[in-house]
């Protein structure tokens, strides 16, 4: 009897010490995944992708020993739509949280749910505006604002010491950086406004290049907690085998950028670092959209990809980053303190936007229009002395239909919609968003959310404020689509 109890706790023993080892195994060898994801920063507001100015040395290095996608896209250039669309790998009007402040109501499954599912551990800290639901894939969350500090990334650091050391993990770090209002920090004036290239969107003036200087600055921050994670990643030597994801939520917060379909809006920049896969620095200027991130991470995991996915993986573009991925990314602008409906379609080559609300201008949301940068294109409207492009936001009623050609047009300034030249193309890119509005069960309500704040002075108007519409998508039954459109 003793002898039998005695091996059976040998056998206990050596399969604990098994199980134990294989968890660790596993923890080793499958991939770690951090996504950091910066709020309200734009592509061309980063080292690598040709600022001069702004100080980004950690995400640089990341660059230059990673993979750079120059033709990222996301669904939408509005903050809390964007992030559910990028971890469900969904469209926002089939999330259910087309709008701002809006969140899914039905058990979607998302990047986090799928790997934890998986054994992975799964954390989260820094701004979460996902809604609850989304909430159930993650192990660990910390969103409470004073916890996570005034950028958002204090909490980075403890996520990672404080995991299951014996699980492969996957961390969606997002900061509040760059979003209004500016915050004094380490990084304040930094960056000098008087060296500042204004883009020609903008008024040239001092005012202007302060604002500037002062969102520069919180990118520095940013930039500064992404290195502190590189390090704490070689200090728990676990750096090799972790991909790292650097990328934003949308556009920059100033005007003719946030909420907007141009390239300022919805092209965000999208690295990918991973040195047990990633020997060298590449580039890849394939097309991909933001509903590809989350089947592509998947698919690295070696995890079963959900049929709710809309997009699918770019994987093979990690080995081979020039071969052709996407035709067609897509994006829609909805609801974001304004009435709006907007739907675009880009090629390499062409952009296509069709706007169901042309009688309405497009100033930008409303804490751009808080800014002082608008504040400088107002009273060069009163003056007089606003340029065309800086006018744009200000243009009421807006084309239904414009059409950009990308290599001579970078801007997007050059609306080409009514010369025959392009006719053929505008008439088969309209043929294209319609069908893939119509495959993704998208629908343009009669009864849209109303303006919650007024569009010259960001004011509340009581009236409507806090009241919806009718969802996109909803009329349809969008959240229960699953169709992916014309590719």
């Amino acid at each position: 009897m003793k002898l039998g109890i005695a091996k059976l706790l040998l056998l206990v023993t050596i399969s604990l010490f098994s199980t134990g080892k294989v968890l660790s195994q596993s923890a080793e060898l499958s991939p770690n995944i951090i996504i950091l994801i910066a709020d309200d920063v734009g592509v061309n507001d980063i080292g690598c992708y040709g600022n001069s100015f702004v100080d980004t040395p950690n995400i640089d290095y990341l660059a230059s020993n990673g993979l750079k996608f120059n033709n990222a896209f996301l669904t939408t250039s509005s903050c809390s739509p964007s992030r559910i669309s990028i971890i469900t790998g969904r469209y926002p009007h089939n999330t259910g949280a087309a709008e701002l402040h809006t969140e899914p109501d039905v058990h979607f499954s998302s990047i986090a749910s799928q790997l934890k599912e998986q054994g992975y551990y799964t954390g989260q800290a820094g701004k979460w505006h996902m809604g609850n639901l989304l909430k159930e894939g993650f192990d660990q969350i910390f969103e409470d604002r004073e916890q996570n500090g005034a950028g958002g990334e204090k909490m980075w650091i403890p996520s990672l010491r404080n995991r299951d050391k014996n699980k492969p993990f996957f961390f969606w770090f997002a900061s509040y950086d760059a979003h209004r209002p500016w915050e004094e920090n380490t990084f304040s004036y930094t960056h000098e406004p008087s060296q500042i290239k204004v883009p020609p969107t903008l008024i040239d003036n001092d005012s202007t290049r302060i604002d500037l200087a002062q969102y520069y600055d919180e990118i520095k921050r940013w930039d500064y907690h992404i290195g502190k994670v590189v390090r704490e990643l070689k200090r728990q030597e676990v750096f090799d085998n972790t991909l790292i994801v650097i990328m934003s939520d949308n556009g920059r917060p100033f005007p003719r950028d946030k909420t907007r379909m141009y390239d300022s809006g919805l092209r965000t920049p999208f690295i990918v670092h991973w040195p047990k896969n990633i020997k060298k620095a590449a580039i890849s200027n394939s097309l991909i959209s933001a509903v590809d991130i989350a089947p592509t991470i998947l698919d690295i995991c070696k995890s079963d990809i959900p049929e709710t996915f809309q997009g699918r993986s770019f994987k093979g573009l990690i080995e081979h980053p020039g071969k052709a991925f996407r035709n067609y990314v897509f994006g829609e602008h909805n609801w974001h303190d304004h009435e709006a409906f907007e739907r675009m379609v880009r090629t390499k080559e062409y952009l296509y936007i069709q706007n169901f609300r042309p009688e309405l201008p497009n100033q930008g949301p409303a804490d751009a229009i808080n800014s002082p940068s608008f504040r400088s294109l107002l009273k060069a409207k009163e003056q007089g002395t606003i340029t065309e492009v800086q006018s744009d936001i200000f243009l009421a009623p807006r084309p239904k239909d414009e059409l950009y050609q990308i290599k001579t047009d970078s801007l997007q300034t050059l609306n080409l919609i009514s010369g025959k030249k392009h006719s053929d193309v505008r008439d088969r890119l309209k043929s294209i968003l319609k069908g893939w509005m119509r495959e993704t069960c998208d629908n343009v309500p009669k009864e849209l959310t109303k303006d919650w704040y007024t569009r010259d002075t960001g004011k509340r108007i009581e009236d409507n404020f806090q009241i919806r519409g009718d969802m996109p998508g909803e009329k349809n039954n969008a959240e229960r689509c699953n169709a992916k459109g014309a590719f």
